[in-house]
């Protein structure tokens, strides 16, 4: 496989269509050319032994993530995640113990996607502890139908899952209940709209002090702001003010073409130049 080769998958966040195709022409690594690639990368660091070990894996990734479907998240970003996790596995992989990297990788995609889903699924966490987050990923498979558990179906789940009648109780209350709207919808009756949270609260947005307190605070963090970016590199300002402040902003293959670089360099520099960015204001 050569470089150009490596180049031509796209993006989940893009067309999905298009990316699933794309990895599902990447070819199959054999034993052997699989443990090569990985002990170049162990041994020698090289990235593109390692580069071409995770788009070898990437349909696997695919496959792990469309078996979280059912939490509402999109599919490109589950997968995106899960990608995360694959390239955690490749770094840690030791081509020495004799198991696939696939075998390997398993525990890390579905970690990384288990954790995005934690996040990002409701607004007040739903899973805060290890039991929590085993009953999060295992209960709605342990249902036999819909509608509350029973008593003999909670002590029977909490044994198969080694947690306290309670915790299944408490988990199954937390899945089935839903997010409280704070602003009422467009739809909404005058009841409803008139229990919505956001009638009960003071609206301080006509006290002149509140806005001239809030004007203020605006510019102090954009000298902060604009202070911070002077001690950055050229290169790494115009990349965050392209990436963020520009109003027609670009995108990493954009920049990419720009310096001429590789998107993921852009990225990196991205990511550097926004920590250097925060320790400049919380200095």
């Amino acid at each position: 496989m050569t470089r150009k080769d490596l180049m031509v998958i796209p993006s989940p966040l893009g067309s999905l269509e298009a990316y699933v195709h794309a990895v599902g022409q990447v070819p199959v690594l054999t034993f052997e050319e699989e443990k090569a690639l990985a002990k170049r990368w162990q041994q020698n660091q090289d990235l593109m032994a390692a580069q071409q070990l995770v788009l070898a894996h990437l349909r696997f990734v695919v496959h792990i993530a469309r078996g979280y479907n059912g939490y509402g998240l999109a599919q490109s970003d589950l997968i995106q995640e899960g990608n995360v996790g694959l390239m955690k596995a490749v770094k840690r992989f030791d081509p020495n113990v004799g198991v696939r990297l696939v075998s390997f990788a398993v525990h890390w995609i579905r970690a990384e996607i288990h954790e995005f889903i934690l996040r990002n699924w409701r607004i007040v966490k739903v899973a805060t502890t290890k039991a929590q987050r085993k009953l999060f990923f295992n209960l709605r498979s342990k249902k036999k139908r819909l509608g509350w558990l029973n008593h003999a179906e909670v002590t029977a789940i909490a044994k198969d899952l080694g947690v306290a009648p309670e915790t299944v109780i408490e988990m199954e209350s937390r899945l089935s209940g839903h997010d409280a709207s704070f602003d009422a919808h467009s739809d909404s009756d005058d009841e409803e709209a008139f229990r919505a949270p956001a009638n009960y609260l003071q609206d301080m947005r006509a006290d002149p002090a509140t806005s001239l307190e809030a004007t203020e605070w605006e510019d102090h963090n954009t000298d902060r702001l604009r202070a911070a970016l002077e001690t950055l590199d050229d290169r790494s300002r115009d990349i965050l003010e392209q990436r963020w402040l520009a109003d027609d902003k670009l995108t990493l293959h954009d920049l990419a073409a720009k310096y001429n670089v590789s998107a993921e360099r852009i990225r990196q520099i991205e990511t550097n130049a926004m920590k250097k960015l925060k320790a400049s204001m919380e200095a």
